[in-house]
């Protein structure tokens, strides 16, 4: 993985000792908090309902067991001991005091982290697929392309201040898991005629109260020349991009308004005029971040393959989690294992002091020093040996991380919801885990098999409802928190729109509602292997809707 150079660690030291600086004007009252929010939103730091959030990026997901460590000691030193896990693959802390921000800042400098740019009016943390340079599905890892976008991007002068935040995803895998379409540029390995392998780039994505699929602007962008053709949708984006009205700011809405056509005829002549120049990406270059991604010594091993079936009758739970919870390898005998952040009754995306620190054992003894952080608010550890799946296994079911449920109903998204946002209509997190208390039992789990819920406070779309199988958007009417579902949304490279079914539930019906949902598909699907999402193309919102409302 990527070890900072001179630049970078000059560049977080000087910005940690100037904002610790701010922090210190804002606690003596030189600062009020309209002079101190532009200021520390630039360093990650909201005010949330209770108390301030801290939110730390992690680029492209990936990190070492030292930095995974340094998050454990933040929890429980700063924060209430624990961490939540977010959709753009960062961690976020809840309860962190302002006087201790400048030391948690220190702190995070040392194992080279930071929070800049996770919040604000600017290119946010770049997210990808948390198998990268281990799936062997992939055509390319995609992570020294982010780590080269992470340079270009940060603290770029002509796009500190953009219109609205900028949102940039990737995958290296025909297989979509990094939700690309939903971005403002998502961007998507390929090949050309002749085998050369650039990038597909899809523009004008996203969720929040207008979700919209990205449109592909390009088919085949090079290597070389995908910083020069990313910086001319930016400047497009810059220089036309709504600045009267916040919810018409985003680039989606500009992509929308104007047509894909006449924004890429607008890219491709500011392209024209940067292509070749000092954006040019040279080989060499390339090819010198590459190394920092360089796959780990792997060993030859005999085991190469894992008896499901049998773990199952043997030990039930623990063939549940080799069922669920693996990814396959480009080295045999080695798998990527999902750490589910999702226990039944649980907060989803939140971990203890303790389980970090377990992770980041894991991580060093069994997974050459490397962890991921998913989009779907769980952790990866992407390369461990077959043989060594029962140790793992041991070690996360001594610290309740042993869950085998990943891709199931249980597995949710979740945002913070109403109980920290200030921006939230209603409840999530009480919901998720009333939904997952429901659903709990290891065999309804597998009789429904892959069913992905998310769940929304409010119309900004944190949670990614817009692109559940089944979404729930909280919203508020007349003093009432109200639950509105959504069928049918895909955020692979089906992508797709769940549609609104009719009213909403109040919290306290949605379980059942959720309930009648899945009887409606188990009830209608071809067999038990076709899974909701097929079965919701195949028949279409109708049936689900009488599940839901009768014949009303």
């Amino acid at each position: 993985m990527y070890r900072y150079d001179e630049f970078d660690a000059a560049f977080v030291k000087e910005r940690t000792a100037q904002f610790s600086d701010q922090v210190a004007r804002r606690l003596t009252g030189e600062l009020n908090e309209d002079q101190f929010r532009p200021l520390r939103l630039m360093n990650g730091l909201y005010l949330q309902l209770h108390a301030y959030m801290l939110r730390i990026a992690v680029p492209y997901g990936t990190m070492n067991s030292k930095q995974m460590h340094m998050l454990a000691h933040i929890a429980r030193t700063y924060d209430r001991g624990y961490g939540h896990f977010t959709t753009r693959q960062n961690i976020q802390f809840n309860w962190p005091k302002l006087r201790d921000i400048p030391k948690i800042l220190e702190d995070l400098a040392s194992v080279e982290m930071h929070a800049i740019q996770t919040s604000g009016n600017c290119i946010r943390n770049i997210t990808t697929d948390q198998f990268a340079g281990a799936t062997a599905d992939e055509i390319i890892d995609p992570r020294p392309v982010a780590e080269i976008l992470r340079q270009w991007s940060s603290l770029h002068p002509e796009f500190s201040y953009l219109p609205r935040k900028f949102k940039i995803a990737m995958t290296g895998s025909p297989s979509d898991r990094a939700a690309i379409r939903f971005h403002d540029i998502g961007l998507q390995a390929a090949t050309s005629d002749v085998g050369e392998i650039g990038w597909q780039v899809w523009v004008g994505g996203g969720l929040g109260r207008t979700p919209m699929i990205g449109k592909m602007i390009s088919g085949f962008v090079p290597h070389e020349h995908l910083l020069a053709y990313l910086e001319s949708i930016l400047r497009v984006y810059n220089r036309y991009g709504r600045r009267d009205n916040k919810y018409k700011a985003r680039i989606k809405i500009l992509v929308h308004e104007e047509g894909i056509e006449q924004i890429r005829q607008q890219v491709d002549e500011e392209f024209s005029h940067v292509k070749g120049g000092v954006l040019h990406l040279p080989q060499e270059e390339l090819d010198r971040i590459g190394k920092y991604f360089a796959e780990p010594s792997y060993e030859l091993v005999n085991e190469t393959h894992v008896d499901v079936a049998r773990e199952k009758i043997l030990n039930p739970a623990y063939g549940r989690w080799l069922e669920r919870n693996l990814h396959g390898h480009r080295q045999p005998g080695y798998v990527s294992v999902t750490i589910s952040l999702k226990p039944i009754g649980g907060a989803p995306g939140d971990a203890t002091d303790v389980q970090i620190d377990a992770v980041a054992d894991l991580a060093a003894e069994y997974s050459h020093d490397e962890l991921r952080v998913t989009h779907e608010q769980n952790l990866v550890l992407p390369h461990v040996k077959i043989a060594d799946l029962p140790a793992v296994y041991a070690r996360l079911v001594e610290h309740g991380l042993a869950e085998g449920n990943a891709g199931q109903i249980t597995d949710m998204i979740c945002c913070p919801g109403l109980d920290f946002c200030a921006l939230a209509n209603a409840r999530s997190i009480p919901l998720a885990q009333e939904i997952s208390r429901k659903f709990g039992s290891p065999e309804r789990q597998a009789e429904i098999g892959d069913l992905k819920i998310k769940i929304s406070g409010c119309i900004n779309a944190c949670g990614h409802h817009h692109v559940a199988h089944i979404g729930i958007l909280g919203v508020e009417k007349k003093g009432t928190e109200l639950y509105q579902i959504t069928v049918g949304g895909d955020a692979t490279e089906q992508a797709a729109i769940g549609d609104i079914l009719g009213h909403g539930f109040i919290a306290e019906d949605v379980p059942a509602a959720i309930e009648r949902l899945v009887d409606a598909y188990i009830a209608r699907r071809q067999s038990p292997s076709e899974p909701f999402i097929d079965a919701f193309r195949r028949i279409g919102k109708e049936p689900f809707k009488e599940a839901l409302y009768g014949n009303a």
